[in-house]
């Protein structure tokens, strides 16, 4: 046996009802998996080669009327390249309706008669239907081998009922409006594509790949390797995920993270593929391939993500899996029963029956809520939210309770720089210039904010020599010719340079919140300089905003002490905290959340929250600090660590529920109308396929307006406060 898994490119499938006859036509022995990606138009089939071959697939998509061929590369190349054109269904439409029209015109032209028409009438006629359809046939043919009754089927029926009954007009005009609604179905499918496809249009097709002797090679990305250096001049794009290792810059990572404000670079920070890099001309270290950037885990998220069905996807399909067939037992019944059973004519109750079968198509009602949910989806992924599926932008509406991590959530994550009191007569300006020179030896997350802190003051450290680390408790080192001592309170009282005044001082700020640094010379103490793992600047902005768009509790969990819990949630204002929590706490925690409140969403780092984002509702996670890891582990993964996206995203969330529902009301609603019309004979034929066609487009046009004011509120929100993460200072 040899299992593989290849993926097609299907002409035809723009709509979830042809993904159910395609999974229909390939429920044979020897499929094993079928997944589909609409906005891709692309299907992927896990199959035993030794039972069903590439060959035998193709022919039985074929058999539906569509056509497949394989993807020799589905990583790479815009999405337009392989979804259908417009064109095809745009040339049958305009061809639908000038042949009905000259049809139209001709029967008023005495003439031999064909079914109760002129002859060149006829033919006109006969000519608008075959251009409509083309693309319809097939597909409605596929479907009654099987006894499936499509969209198709009930429109082929009815043509041809209607030319039976000598409606030539009608019949054409419904095949002319039926091809319009087609041309609509496939423009609102490309448009959702084409949200996709500008995400991967951001990133370059080629770098500038330094060479060892220092000469510049223009490669495809898919060339360049990682750990090869490439150079990025001011105005272009970063090609690849990378590090930057040579050059300063600002970068505009707003395609990525939803950001709005220009991020400072320098060497040793991180670059990303489809971001623009404003002022200085940088080299970067490549540190992933093409295929596995960041830009590119977010394409196929989104891609993917509406593979995953909604719970409003679900009902509805369940919902037409019923309907349809009621309608058209309904229909038989209206043909048949009265004819027999009252001597009514059969004509005109065929002809109220057939009305009623264009009236059954779920066109509109199934497409109402896929359009909507992979707007919600694109405009999200706009705005730096991956959510990877419909499901879980829907079920965040749904929230009332959000439990939250602490630390590298709502609190950076690293210490920051708080406060530096200077003793005796040095001052702070000496003591930062004296750290610095010590710390800028060492990688340690509280060396690093030291040096930090100071460089942004614009202090220039001296040399230091003799370095030596003292592993858990600081460092030593000469500056300036004297030997000086920085570290914990430990490290000083050895060095007998702990004198009751730093003593004081040090044992004041030995708190929950602070990470005291002691310096000191070889005869006295100098200073000391406070940290802590400051809040996130829009913290308490972010929380204040959640509970009032009607979130009823925020717990926090954090595996740090009571006091240091209670301390962040004061700061932080309106939060429940549970301190001193294992991972293993926090899921329980998460798991009794949810059995007294139904629901829960979970936001962490993704990565040390792993098991508690898994047992929540819906797992969010910070992406900024561990991309990778939220895409991996998290449900939704907030691309800039900026927490205001999570009341955007409730607002969000919301508004596409409501625009879901919206569409199956107005879907229904039309139905329904036209149902109670159609059994007294007060509706036509082409009045209710222009119902149906205008259902459709409805439908299709409210839900594409999450695209657009997703998007406008997302880009308003980023352009407020800075994100936290870009290094600012932390709130002391």
């Amino acid at each position: 046996m040899a299992k593989v898994s290849t993926q097609f490119h299907v002409i035809g499938m723009d709509c979830p009802d042809e993904i159910a006859e395609l999974r229909e036509c390939l429920a044979v022995d020897g499929v094993d998996d079928l997944s589909f990606n609409l906005m891709q138009s692309s299907m992927t089939v896990e199959h035993d080669t030794a039972r069903i071959d590439v060959d035998e697939i193709i022919r039985r998509v074929r058999t539906t009327g569509m056509r497949a061929s394989v993807l020799e590369d589905s990583s790479t190349g815009p999405i337009d390249a392989r979804a259908p054109s417009p064109r095809g269904p745009f040339w049958m439409a305009v061809t639908s309706a000038a042949a009905a029209a000259i049809g139209a015109a001709l029967s008023l032209v005495p003439a031999r008669m064909i079914l109760h028409a002129p002859w060149p009438a006829a033919i006109a006629y006969t000519l608008a239907i075959a251009a409509a359809w083309r693309f319809v046939l097939p597909k409605a043919w596929s479907s009654l081998r099987r006894l499936r009754l499509d969209m198709n089927v009930l429109m082929t029926v009815a043509v041809i009922g209607a030319v039976g009954l000598g409606e030539w007009l009608e019949g054409a005009a419904v095949a002319v409006l039926f091809a319009i609604s087609h041309l609509l179905e496939t423009w609102s499918v490309n448009r959702a594509r084409r949200a996709i496809q500008s995400l991967m249009e951001l990133s370059p097709e080629r770098a500038r790949v330094l060479q060892e002797d220092g000469s510049e090679r223009e490669l495809a990305v898919e060339d360049v390797e990682v750990g090869n250096r490439i150079v990025i001049r001011p105005g272009e794009k970063f090609p690849l995920d990378g590090e930057v290792v040579e050059g300063e810059t600002t970068v505009n990572q707003a395609p990525i993270t939803g950001e709005s404000a220009p991020v400072d670079k320098a060497p040793g920070d991180e670059v990303f593929a489809g971001t623009l890099n404003q002022d200085g001309a940088v080299t970067a270290m490549v540190t992933k391939a093409a295929g596995d950037t960041v830009l590119a885990g977010v394409i196929r998220l989104v891609e993917q993500a509406q593979s995953r069905r909604s719970r409003s996807e679900q009902f509805v399909e369940t919902f037409a899996r019923y309907y349809t067939p009621a309608v058209v037992i309904g229909a038989v019944l209206l043909c048949i029963v009265p004819p027999l059973f009252f001597g009514a004519a059969w004509s005109a109750w065929f002809y109220r029956a057939l009305v009623l079968l264009v009236i059954a198509c779920p066109c509109a009602l199934v497409i109402s809520t896929p359009v909507s949910v992979v707007s919600g989806l694109a405009a999200a992924a706009r705005n730096g939210v991956l959510i990877k599926g419909g499901e879980f932008l829907e079920a965040v509406g749904r929230t009332r309770v959000i439990a939250i991590d602490k630390t590298g959530t709502l609190t950076h994550g690293k210490p920051v720089v708080q406060e530096v009191i200077p003793l005796g007569n040095a001052t702070e300006q000496g003591l930062l210039k004296l750290a610095a020179a010590i710390e800028q030896r060492s990688e340690h997350s509280i060396a690093r904010a030291i040096v930090k802190f100071a460089n942004e003051r614009e202090i220039s450290p001296p040399p230091c020599h003799d370095y030596q680390a003292i592993r858990g408790k600081g460092a030593q080192a000469t500056v300036d010719g004297t030997r000086h001592f920085l570290g914990n309170h430990r490290l000083l009282e050895e060095k007998n340079v702990c004198t009751d005044e730093i003593h004081r001082v040090m044992t004041e700020h030995e708190d929950c919140n602070h990470t005291v640094v002691g310096i000191a010379s070889e005869e006295r103490p100098l200073g000391v300089i406070l940290l802590a793992d400051g809040l996130r600047d829009e913290a308490s902005e972010a929380i204040q905003s959640l509970l009032r768009e009607g979130i009823v509790r925020v717990i926090m969990l954090t595996g740090d002490n009571t006091g240091t819990a209670e301390a962040i949630a004061k700061e932080c204002g309106g939060i429940e905290p549970r301190g001193e929590l294992l991972p293993a706490d926090k899921v329980k925690a998460v798991e009794a959340l949810r059995e007294s409140h139904g629901h829960v969403l979970m936001v962490g780092d993704g990565i040390n929250d792993a098991p508690a984002l898994a047992a929540a509702s819906v797992g969010i996670a910070m992406g900024a600090g561990g991309t990778d890891a939220a895409l991996e582990t998290a449900d939704i993964a907030l691309m800039t660590d900026d927490l205001r996206k999570l009341p955007w995203l409730l607002r969000h969330s919301r508004r596409t529920r409501r625009v879901i529902m919206q569409n199956i009301a107005l879907s229904l609603g039309i139905k329904a109308v036209f149902l109670v019309l159609a059994v007294p004979g007060l509706a036509n034929l082409w009045m209710a396929i222009a119902a149906d066609m205008g259902a459709s487009l409805l439908v299709t046009a409210n839900g594409l307006r999450l695209l657009r004011s997703g998007f406008r509120e997302g880009a308003a929100l980023s352009t407020g406060i800075r994100p936290a993460f870009d290094g600012r200072r932390a709130r002391g």
